[in-house]
């Protein structure tokens, strides 16, 4: 079998969970009051769907208030607070981590097997696509400023919950569609079995990277990989 595509998920496969939760999500939370107050007339579109999400979110138990900076931060820390993969959410962090990557204070981390995996698939080419909850901003700066040099050049696009929900098999089926190829041409890895069934039912090839894990399940439906060079050069 030939793959064609190979199609990426982020935290936990091509970058340690803790650069994300202990990096990232700490560096949006604690400038996120300042961005929203300094940018909340451009953060419209944001706030319509973060109201949307609100009046349908019986755990918060408050009610957003859209003309309010505050109200619109408060509730901005308790997704961050819960992980809660919104669109609205990743979007502005996104926004905030671009200034954070522009001047230096921060610094992507990705496993050192990814950027030789990368070229390995370019030179037998293959293309590289990234499916992430973090938005297509956030995805694009990850790569471009990570430890081991600007990656984007080896990536063709980039998808994230504008295309749907990671566990939801359309999702996978529109990003097919997109990339214009067959469903069995395209390679998901990932580290959440969810996601990975989704992708298998709309008909991916699936392989679940377990990174340092030692527990999983040794009769996974999934090829099992510890990391990129597992995968060769995408011809198995």
């Amino acid at each position: 079998m030939t793959i064609k595509a190979i199609l990426l998920d982020i935290e936990g496969t091509t970058t340690p969970i803790d650069f994300v939760h202990k990096t990232l999500f700490p560096f949006a939370k604690v400038r996120i009051a300042d961005f929203v107050n300094a940018n909340f007339a451009d953060l419209a579109d944001e706030i319509v769907q973060l109201a949307s999400e609100n009046s349908s979110d019986p755990e918060y138990g408050a009610a957003l208030d859209p003309a309010s900076p505050a109200s619109v931060t408060r509730y901005l820390e308790y997704m961050i607070d819960q992980d809660r993969k919104s669109t609205p959410l990743k979007s502005i962090q996104g926004k905030i981590w671009r200034g954070g990557y522009e001047n230096g204070e921060l610094k992507s981390q990705v496993f050192a097997d990814v950027p030789k995996a990368m070229e390995r698939w370019q030179a037998a080419r293959k293309t590289v696509s990234i499916y992430s909850s973090g938005s297509v901003l956030a995805q694009q700066l990850m790569f471009r400023y990570t430890d081991h040099g600007d990656l984007t050049p080896s990536i063709l696009s980039y998808f994230d919950t504008t295309t749907g929900p990671k566990r939801e098999p359309e999702s996978y089926r529109s990003i097919v569609n997109e990339l214009g190829l067959r469903f069995a041409d395209i390679l998901f890895v990932s580290d959440i079995v969810a996601e990975l069934d989704a992708a298998k039912t709309a008909g991916c090839e699936t392989a679940l990277c377990i990174r340092d894990r030692s527990e999983y399940d040794p009769d996974s439906i999934h090829r099992i990989v510890q990391n990129f060079d597992a995968l060769g050069n995408g011809s198995f």
